[in-house]
């Protein structure tokens, strides 16, 4: 079943422009953006998001795949590699849960990711936020081999948007790309003037000490989707 899916939504990616200019715009977007700023096609945006992730996370488990909420210390995977093989080895995923830190900065209470999904496992009861983790997890970075790196989850995000209906992807776009892009493009990576520092430069923050993004509840303007769109070229976009 879980091949089957995979097959459906496979294109034949031929190329992503990874833009870094655009990457830092969006950064610069959600790291002025305001933590709850909601409006009602928003609100649409994120039940489109939600019933749809219940419903993967169903085809998941039904794929023969076991959700294993992570009760060590630390981070379940040492990197994208070893959850992926892992992963396709022993058909069990390991959930980072959101509750044992998703966020350097907490978001609003009743942001609607944080809400209870109704899903409980091994007795531990997943927010929706949980259950989009083991999705896009499961369907964008191990079914399409990608890592953890800004090109991997671009990638990853793009093929696994393809599972979702249109009114969901504001939600989406804002849940992956906004925070991706502020996690390896934000301010806490450049210098005074604002420029990215390199690896290696003094100031360079390494991937594992960054702190992750403050979660928000804002849409960015449909013009960002339709550039994230266009980096990427595919037989059918030919």
């Amino acid at each position: 079943m879980f091949e089957s899916i995979v097959d459906r939504i496979r294109p034949d990616v031929l190329d992503l422009r990874l833009d870094k200019n655009f990457c830092l715009e969006i950064a610069d977007v959600y790291d002025r953006a305001p933590t709850w700023a909601p409006d009602r096609e928003l609100a649409r945006s994120y039940r489109a998001l939600q019933r749809v992730s219940l419903r993967q996370f169903e085809l998941v488990v039904a794929g023969g795949i076991r959700v294993e909420p992570w009760r060590g210390g630390g981070l379940p995977y040492r990197d994208s590699a070893e959850l992926r093989g892992q992963v396709r080895r022993t058909r069990v995923l390991k959930l980072h849960l959101t509750a044992d830190g998703h966020g350097s900065v907490p978001g609003p209470d009743d942001h609607p990711m944080r809400a209870d999904s109704g899903v409980e496992v091994d007795g531990v009861r997943l927010c929706h936020n949980d259950v989009f983790r083991v999705v896009h997890d499961v369907f964008g970075h191990v079914a399409f081999d990608q890592g953890f790196g800004p090109r991997g989850e671009f990638t990853a995000t793009y093929l696994h948007a393809r599972m979702y209906p249109v009114s969901a992807r504001s939600a989406l776009f804002t849940e992956q790309i906004g925070q991706v892009c502020w996690f390896f493009f934000g301010p806490h990576l450049r210098d005074r003037s604002g420029v990215p520092r390199p690896p290696g430069d003094e100031g360079y923050v390494p991937a594992r000490h960054r702190p992750y993004p403050q979660p928000k509840v804002f849409a960015f303007d449909r013009r960002y989707l339709d550039r994230f769109g266009a980096l990427f070229t595919t037989e059918e976009s030919r």
